[in-house]
């Protein structure tokens, strides 16, 4: 019986990820080149000829490239602060992490009383006189507009999930290397790059992965500030299985979805590795 309980330990975990993981995703695999009963590629190549593939895909890049660095900077300077403070760390934490208490498409709703014709920001530029009457600031015309809200929603709503992660990660740094720098005279920048960040490498990659990942699965936010002005793959996928009854080709969508992660996430695992043996 001994030798069997790491076994059985590990069965509720392993038959929770071959049931919502696994066959999950062998499924949606097999849907990606199943198409009238046949195993094609065609489902593919509809996803590529279709006017908004490119379009979706690239925006989906360029959100992950302009929120995910705004976010590890932001988390990193959180941190930073969080870790420092002597007295009243808990508050603070708890305050930055409020916005992981709210869901994508509330913190999109959020967002969008700011934006909208009657929100928050009309109603201060005209109390200040900049304009004359309230402007349609996420109407087709101003797609900028919408990817900087996108931008702003996204960077308010799921910073504090890398930050929690980089003060986990900090809290396990020994003092004893900080006092090191101190002695040989290291400035705080010196002792950041120095000290802090080498050796908050396996945080940073938990962190990266992470949020890269659900960077390129956003959904939510980009429906309710921008609908369908500002395609992503997430969106493309939903508009593809929901609402032209096309689950082969909403398939190839998300199996596009996983390979650019895997991608990204083999990329990260190599540019920030991490020793064997170490913790985060």
């Amino acid at each position: 019986m001994p030798r069997m309980l790491p076994y059985l330990l590990l069965l509720p975990a392993t038959a929770f990820l071959g049931l919502f993981f696994l066959y999950p995703f062998v499924q949606v695999a097999h849907d990606s080149v199943m198409r009238n009963g046949a195993y094609t590629l065609e489902n593919f190549t509809r996803m590529a000829g279709h006017w908004k593939f490119s379009t979706a895909f690239w925006n989906t890049m360029l959100l992950a490239a302009v929120v995910v660095p705004i976010q590890l900077a932001m988390a990193l300077t959180m941190a930073s602060i969080v870790t420092k403070l002597q007295r009243g760390r808990s508050s603070i934490l708890y305050i930055f992490a409020i916005p992981l208490g709210i869901s994508d498409l509330a913190a999109g709703l959020i967002w969008l009383s700011v934006f909208e014709q009657s929100g928050f920001l009309n109603s201060l530029l005209v109390g200040l006189g900049v304009v004359d009457q309230p402007i349609l600031l996420l109407g087709y015309q101003n797609t900028w507009v919408i990817f900087i809200a996108i931008v702003l929603a996204e960077v308010w709503r799921a910073t504090a999930i890398m930050m929690v992660i980089l003060v986990a990660g900090m809290g396990l740094i020994p003092k004893e290397y900080g006092e090191a720098a101190d002695v040989f005279g290291a400035s705080r920048w010196q002792k950041f790059r120095r000290v802090t960040l080498p050796m908050l490498k396996p945080s940073l990659q938990t962190a990266l992965i992470l949020r890269v990942i659900l960077a390129f699965e956003v959904f939510a936010v980009v429906v309710a500030l921008g609908g369908t002005q500002l395609p992503v793959l997430m969106s493309e996928t939903y508009h593809w299985q929901f609402q032209m009854q096309e689950r082969g080709v909403a398939a190839a969508f998300a199996m596009v979805i996983l390979a650019v992660s895997v991608a990204f996430t083999i990329l990260i695992l190599r540019l920030l590795h991490v020793p064997k043996g170490a913790r985060v």
